[in-house]
């Protein structure tokens, strides 16, 4: 099956902080993806900015290198990268001065959709949302591209969407979570809204529990930095699991429009209840002889910071009123995966007795590794001998249905970055919505913090603090295993 190209307008892309890690990792190469699928009009154009000291001729050879080793096309010829880096243009720029600027508005003095993706440090965001105005790049059709983090609180939150308020209008700021960008997480919304045997269902009276892991096998080393002063729940939980939450739990849009959706989402957040301390579990890795511990990786002995966290969280209101949502995420675990766990209730009467055991719908879906949707469901086991029942999984793989490896299927950054193009902002979080995500997670942290909590140690390797076991099983209820 080929995935069908969706044409977009002429448009130059000015990529602030072209040779940093994100850039070279994941916006290059995505767009490269799009160049080699058609998808880029023959005037398009990829401007790269930074305070690197490149000229054009370098800047093609550096972006050639990260091509080279991050985008992995199947297909892809040399002639293919040769057209692509022909695209680009490039400018040393001063985020905070006048360095660059003039040659900038020269490059982008045609008629083209102009979007400015800031791939730097939030503490730039306001002065180069200023220079823009001031050197004329800035109109009605021009777009900028925010990553994460959006702040460290609400008060830093506020101040960033306030700065950003000053130069552009909401209708031109995207702020991006790559997690929204991923085929399961948009076919989360198709299985849901687009099937009538799911939506009925969709609710506490049917479903038990819903469980999010986001587990990852690497540590904090090369980022220690950043991390120590951020923590699981700020890095990945006011985010990535929130989102991932919303679009789980949210009610059915009028439309698959932007503010429709977001209006959804929002109203998820704002149900959340309060979280105490026992429904939550802090944890940081330890070490071992193949291991770095996470005070080597941070630098500090004395770090309060977690690098584990496990909740369980309530929404307040008709649809999902007495169902748990348990989240957890962490680093240095046993495995690497994504997923999120729809577990369904029992039956309610059990015609085939003791002796055919428990058994329960679960629905999967995969964000990580090997994308794709599982559904569970209960069947005899074949031969004689009496009603004897086993699970069997219904499996959609997306790199089998979707063609070898997954090749159809475009990174989360492909799609992203293409709907900015189109000016598309469903996929991307409002100032609204980022906001009320940090005035839920704020108190939870500065809970902690006034009551100087220590995270539980844990094991490289494993599954996180025993503790978070027991967050689910003084509930009956128990973890997926973490599976690759």
């Amino acid at each position: 099956m080929v995935s069908r190209v969706i044409p977009v307008d002429d448009f130059d892309l000015v990529i602030f902080g072209a040779t940093g890690d994100l850039a070279r990792r994941k916006i290059l190469p995505s767009l490269f993806r799009r160049f080699h699928a058609g998808q880029m009009p023959d005037q398009a154009r990829v401007i790269g900015a930074a305070r690197s000291d490149h000229d054009e001729a370098s800047f093609r050879a550096f972006v050639l290198e990260a091509l080279k080793e991050f985008a992995r096309v199947k297909g892809a010829k040399a002639s293919d990268y040769k057209a692509f880096v022909a695209r680009l243009d490039y400018v040393t720029l001063d985020a905070r001065g006048s360095e660059g600027w003039e040659a900038l508005k020269a490059l982008c003095a045609r008629g083209a959709t102009r979007a400015f993706y800031f791939s730097v440090g939030p503490s730039l965001f306001e002065d180069l949302a200023k220079r823009l105005h001031k050197y004329g790049l800035a109109g009605e059709e021009t777009r900028i591209v925010v990553e994460k983090p959006f702040g460290r609180d609400l008060a830093s939150a506020k101040a960033l969407n306030a700065a950003l308020a000053r130069h552009f209008d909401e209708s031109q700021i995207y702020r991006i979570d790559h997690y929204l960008g991923k085929e399961t997480v948009q076919n989360l919304m198709a299985v849901r809204f687009g099937n009538m045997l799911f939506e009925p269902l969709w609710n506490s009276q049917y479903i038990d529990h819903i469980q999010v892991t986001v587990a990852e096998t690497v540590g904090v080393a090369g980022r220690g930095e950043y991390y120590d002063r951020s923590g699981a729940m700020r890095d990945m939980v006011q985010n990535h699991l929130m989102q991932l939450l919303c679009l789980i739990a949210m009610e059915p849009p009028a439309r698959f429009e932007p503010d429709a959706v977001r209006d959804e989402k929002l109203k998820v957040i704002r149900a959340l209840e309060p979280v105490g301390p026992k429904d939550y579990v802090r944890g940081q890795y330890g070490g071992d002889e193949d291991h770095a511990s996470y005070f080597d990786d941070v630098g500090d002995e004395d770090s309060t910071t977690e690098s584990f966290i496990a909740l369980k969280a309530h929404i307040s209101n008709w649809r999902w009123a007495g169902t748990p949502f348990y989240l957890r995420t962490g680093k240095r675990l046993k495995n690497r995966a994504s997923e999120i766990a729809v577990v369904f209730k029992d039956t309610p009467h059990n015609i085939f007795g003791d002796d055919a055991g428990r058994h329960r719908n679960i629905l999967s879906i995969r964000l990580q590794p090997n994308e794709g949707i599982e559904l569970g469901v209960t069947i005899k086991e074949p031969g004689p001998g009496g009603m004897r029942l086993i699970d069997v999984p219904l499996d959609m793989s997306f790199a089998e249905a979707l063609g070898p490896d997954g090749e159809d299927v475009p990174d989360a950054y492909e799609r992203l970055i293409m709907d900015v193009i189109r000016g598309n902002q469903t996929l991307f979080m409002r100032d609204d919505e980022v906001e009320a995500a940090w005035r839920w997670t704020d108190p939870i942290i500065a809970g902690w913090e006034e009551r100087r909590e220590a995270p539980l140690p844990y094991e490289p390797d494993s599954a996180g603090p025993d503790d978070a076991l027991m967050l689910m099983h003084r509930d009956g209820r128990r973890w997926r295993e973490i599976k690759e």
